[in-house]
């Protein structure tokens, strides 16, 4: 309930500013000092005016919550937002730098922090729902200041005008908030999305399918945390790739990159569903049930993070309405797929309609994205890729048999590894010369 509230007031707060500051962070001449001011401000003055609202209004919301009104409860939501805001930006511009040491030393830390923090608090506190907000709440803001110093530190009276070009880029208020604002509606999508599955099976359903279903969700947390990696390493590559326009192939490095990606994705979805007995026996008794659902789940990351590459092109030519147009095809097909699916086949329909709305949120905004700009992408291996992984889907969903199950998996990776033999290759050399250099150093 406390993620739910800073998520909501977060979505509204940010005006998708944080969008926009990837989009111009790589443009030729921008003073990134000053498009960090004019993304940031804006933000935090939308999310002072919110957290008022939520104040005036805390006892009715913080009973309709949390089941208990109190100042400490109004305090916790207010910072963990205002914070969030610093935080996001903060981080936001160590990914832009792709340093990704730092980036991950500091999500490390701010997890033991994390750790520590509930220890301490239940020590004080004892079996209390506080204890999770203050623990949050707390070491999202040291992490936050420490960043934030090392910002001040660094940037100070530094030069920050993009190098690539001496002309500065004069950055207009107006089209800064017009590109980030799409992005809002973008987001509440996102959120409705992951919110109507679970809301379909308390509906259509019972706890014991809601139960399976979430339990199954777990696990595709797991998998969805690479897809948050890839997306913090991918997103400022593609863009800078974009704007400075080093390489006079660029449709070319995006078509590698997606065959590489499509490739491993597939791969991992169908090794994922080949070896989900071993993954639920390895996390122990209670996720057992998740087996039946896992299959379908698993489709939801792959097509994920092959959206995330197809995207870009949206991005390059601020068109985020067609974001929105994928967005709500994508909610169309999650409510009725719900509806149809669930009340017959309980938590695997709410996995199977999980699949097909992604499916249809990539297609969707894929051609979109190559209307915007064109890279031309290979679709029929796509196609082919995403129908076979449907039908194993299906066939361990909905037929199980541990040798069918194998016999299929292992046919499917073979299909993929024959039509993506050249990028298969591309991966081999591209690890081996890797292996190369390091031995040549440790010589």
């Amino acid at each position: 309930m406390f993620t739910s509230a800073v998520t909501v007031i977060y979505i509204f707060a940010i005006l998708g500013m944080d969008q926009t500051y990837i989009r111009y962070y790589y443009k030729k001449g921008v003073d990134r000092r000053e498009l960090m001011r004019r993304c940031l401000l804006p933000a935090l003055l939308i999310v002072c005016i919110l957290c008022l609202v939520y104040g005036l209004f805390a006892g009715f919301v913080n009973d309709f919550l949390f089941g208990e009104r109190g100042t400490q409860l109004t305090v916790l939501v207010i910072s963990y937002t205002v914070i969030s805001v610093f935080e996001r930006f903060l981080f936001l511009d160590i990914r832009m730098s792709q340093n990704g040491k730092l980036y991950s030393n500091l999500n490390i830390a701010s997890k033991l922090i994390y750790i520590i923090l509930i220890i301490i608090f239940a020590a004080l506190l004892g079996d209390d729902f506080r204890v999770v907000m203050w623990a949050m709440t707390i070491s999202l803001g040291l992490i936050t200041l420490i960043v934030g110093i090392r910002y001040l530190v660094i940037n100070a009276g530094k030069d920050m005008v993009n190098e690539y070009e001496i002309k500065p880029y004069v950055l207009d208020q107006k089209e800064l908030v017009s590109y980030g604002l799409p992005f809002i509606l973008v987001l509440l999508m996102e959120w409705l999305l992951s919110s109507c599955d679970k809301w379909s099976l308390r509906l259509w359903s019972d706890y014991g399918e809601l139960g399976i279903y979430n339990c199954a969700m777990s696990i595709m947390s797991i998998l969805l945390t690479f897809k948050a990696t890839f997306v913090a390493f991918w997103s400022p590559v593609a863009m800078e790739k974009y704007e400075q326009g080093l390489n006079s192939d660029i449709a070319g490095f995006f078509k590698t990159a997606f065959n590489i990606t499509r490739c491993l994705c597939g791969l991992a979805g169908v090794g994922i569903i080949l070896f989900r007995g071993v993954i639920v026996l390895i996390l122990g008794e209670d996720y057992r049930t998740a087996v039946k659902v896992m299959p379908f789940l698993t489709l939801m990351p792959v097509f994920s993070i092959l959206f995330e590459i197809t995207n870009q092109g949206i991005k390059f030519v601020k068109k985020n309405r067609y974001l929105n147009y994928a967005s709500l095809v994508a909610i169309v097909f999650n409510i009725m797929g719900n509806y149809i699916l669930v009340e017959r086949w309980g938590g695997a329909g709410a996995a199977l309609a999980t699949a097909i709305t992604y499916l249809a949120y990539f297609a969707v905004g894929s051609y979109f994205s190559e209307k915007c700009y064109k890279v031309g992408y290979d679709w029929k291996r796509t196609i082919v890729y995403a129908v076979l992984l449907f039908v194993y889907a299906f066939q361990t969903t909905f037929l199980p048999d541990a040798f069918i199950d194998i016999l299929l998996g292992l046919i499917i990776i073979f299909v993929i590894l024959v039509m993506d033999r050249h990028t298969v290759a591309l991966c081999i050399d591209f690890i081996s010369g890797n292996i190369k250099k390091c031995l040549k150093k440790e010589k």
